[in-house]
């Protein structure tokens, strides 16, 4: 699928950083390279609570799981926007609440392509779809979906961490709630992003981003724009909150030091 004029591409350009890259950077992964390393050690000279943000949303990754697999039943996961796979992902979460548990995972860098189908290969209840996450319609087409997703069946859609990569003129809304039509009641939705309350910060991280990934970015937005993308939607508790405090796992939880911007968001249920 093409947006705007950039079609996916199936090379992989070391030179240019990579949100999924970064992002595996920041977590303590091995899979990046000089450019997204420098573009992270920038971004940390300006907002240096960054990488306790990416550990704290990839652990709101995995509590939302457990969950939504253990409390609420669901056995079927769509993760838009996977990024590289690292240890504890989707697919296991949900396979040690139950082994018949699937998950298809939809990202459009080559790398995580060539990464995940790597991993996953001998496991037939996962796919990795390489696509971009706007792309519903060729998403819930796929024959990997197909095989592994019963849409007469709840669903949990994730978007973690990765709306503020999606343009305002791609409408972020817009995407969640397409998604939201293609779900039976009883679905979820998982939905969180970077936001900030200081327009300073907003803007030099867009800006830095946009230009470091050769315009492969969307906004830093603000807690109104969460509430926004679930308008109408039944949240579950404890609501669209700063993902560290969503259901933790104890009172002494990892926070972050400084809160120059964070991760805000939650889970929706589908009536």
């Amino acid at each position: 699928m093409n947006h705007g004029d950039r079609p996916l591409s199936a090379s992989i350009d070391v030179t240019v950083p990579s949100v999924a890259r970064m992002y595996d950077f920041l977590l303590g992964g091995k899979d990046s390279y000089p450019a997204d390393q420098q573009a992270c050690a920038q971004l940390l000279e300006q907002v240096p609570s960054t990488k306790a943000l990416a550990v704290n949303n990839r652990r709101f990754l995995q509590r939302v799981v457990r969950t939504l697999a253990a409390e609420y039943g669901v056995r079927q996961f769509i993760d838009h926007g996977s990024g590289l796979p690292t240890r504890d992902n989707v697919h296991q979460v949900a396979q040690r609440v139950d082994p018949s548990s699937r998950v298809v995972y939809i990202d459009n860098d080559p790398i995580v392509l060539a990464h995940g189908r790597a991993l996953l290969e001998e496991n037939t209840s996962t796919a990795v779809i390489h696509a971009d996450m706007r792309d519903t319609d060729g998403i819930f087409d796929h024959p990997d979906t197909r095989r592994l997703i019963d849409l007469s069946q709840p669903v949990a859609a994730l978007f973690v961490s990765v709306l503020h990569c999606i343009p305002d003129d791609d409408d972020p809304a817009g995407l969640v709630r397409r998604v939201a039509s293609r779900l039976v009641p009883g679905s979820f939705l998982v939905v969180c992003q970077l936001v900030s309350p200081d327009p300073a910060v907003r803007e030099f991280v867009t800006e830095f981003m946009r230009e470091s990934t050769q315009g492969r970015w969307g906004r830093v937005r603000e807690e109104s724009d969460v509430h926004a993308f679930l308008e109408g939607m039944d949240i579950v508790r404890p609501g669209l909150v700063e993902v560290s405090t969503w259901r933790p796992d104890s009172d002494v939880a990892p926070r972050q030091e400084t809160d120059e911007w964070t991760e805000f968001g939650g889970v929706a249920r589908i009536q």
